[in-house]
């Protein structure tokens, strides 16, 4: 994020450079520069002629670079972005000549999308010689939360730690996906306000008693009753809450707990960062780690990876998710 910044701040300087190579795994980041550039480099009027999105799947390396080598008309500069040039893979290395001497009149962007280019290639040093080069990595999903904190921040809102993790949880670290979310929220909420995990389950569809870290938290701390209601209400909507992915994060919990008891140092605020927890839930792992010795995390860690493979078909074929998620609660409970 903080190299995202830099770009867009160099840009609002008036530095430009000829080439933006926009890589990786994460398209949020790659998107989000690509609309900067075609938004602000030039003027509404200027756009007409000299901006041009070509798309990786339509085109050849020969394209790109004929255009990239037209002057602009009545303008300082031109714009050319290639969209999807992950299409373009197999002849990116074409390039080459044109990132060894690019028009300084032309902004070329290449939004180059879940991939990236091998860094030992003379393309890649070029590129970084002459323009930019922007690897966007995935984050992964116990650095989201930071992202979301620091994501509002910026639009002027607040989040509790309860309704971060819940957005982590059922949304992964699809960053776009969260942040399409987040821009609902924002129309609806006005500016300053805390986004609550009500809010998230009014406007968004989690339920926030219904879910994952409540399920979690009944089974920390044994109760035995809250732990069936949930588990009956996510055999009941299979579709948002899939088994396989509730035995998977249930086993998670297990092995983040196994990890605790072998810590030297139980402190909360020194277990969360090596647990990778977020410090509102190590009250949870507190709870389940007196009601859970060792031994007995051990033996449900065994279990829930019989229930994982069964989650996913094998050898449990007559079973129902609600058959397999009662048997999830008596191992555990057992």
């Amino acid at each position: 994020m903080d190299e995202v910044l830099k770009i867009i701040n160099d840009l609002k300087a008036g530095t430009i450079k000829p080439i933006y190579f926009l890589m990786g795994e994460e398209p949020y980041y790659i998107d989000k520069l690509t609309e900067y550039i075609e938004n602000n480099i030039l003027s509404e009027d200027e756009k007409g002629f000299n901006q041009t999105v070509i798309y990786g799947r339509d085109a050849t390396i020969e394209d790109i670079v004929s255009n990239a080598k037209r002057y602009p008309m009545m303008a300082e500069r031109q714009v050319v972005v290639v969209r999807e040039a992950q299409e373009l893979s197999r002849t990116i290395d074409k390039l080459e000549s044109y990132a060894e001497n690019p028009q300084p009149t032309t902004v070329l962007v290449v939004a180059y999308k879940y991939k990236t280019l091998d860094k030992r290639k003379k393309l890649v040093k070029l590129i970084a010689k002459n323009g930019v080069l922007f690897e966007s990595k995935k984050l992964y999903e116990n650095q989201v939360g930071t992202w979301i904190q620091r994501l509002l921040q910026g639009r002027g809102y607040s989040i509790e730690p309860k309704a971060n993790a819940m957005l982590v949880e059922f949304l992964g670290n699809d960053l776009s996906r969260i942040s399409n979310e987040l821009d609902k929220l924002q129309i609806i909420l006005p500016k300053g306000h805390t986004i609550t995990p009500k809010d998230i389950e009014y406007n968004i569809g989690f339920s926030k008693d219904f879910n994952v870290f409540e399920l979690q938290n009944a089974i920390g701390s044994k109760d035995q009753l809250k732990a069936y209601k949930i588990a009956q209400y996510f055999a009941d909507n299979p579709k948002d809450n899939p088994l396989v992915v509730t035995v998977s994060l249930v086993f998670g919990f297990f092995v983040k707990l196994l990890k605790y008891h072998g810590l030297k140092d139980k402190d909360p605020r020194a277990a969360a960062p090596v647990l990778g927890v977020n410090p509102f839930f190590m009250k949870d792992y507190e709870v389940a780690i007196k009601n859970y010795p060792m031994k007995k995390v051990s033996s449900i860690v065994a279990s829930l990876r019989e229930i994982d493979v069964k989650s996913k078909g094998v050898g449990a074929n007559s079973l129902s998710n609600h058959d397999l998620l009662k048997e999830m609660l008596v191992k555990i409970f057992n």
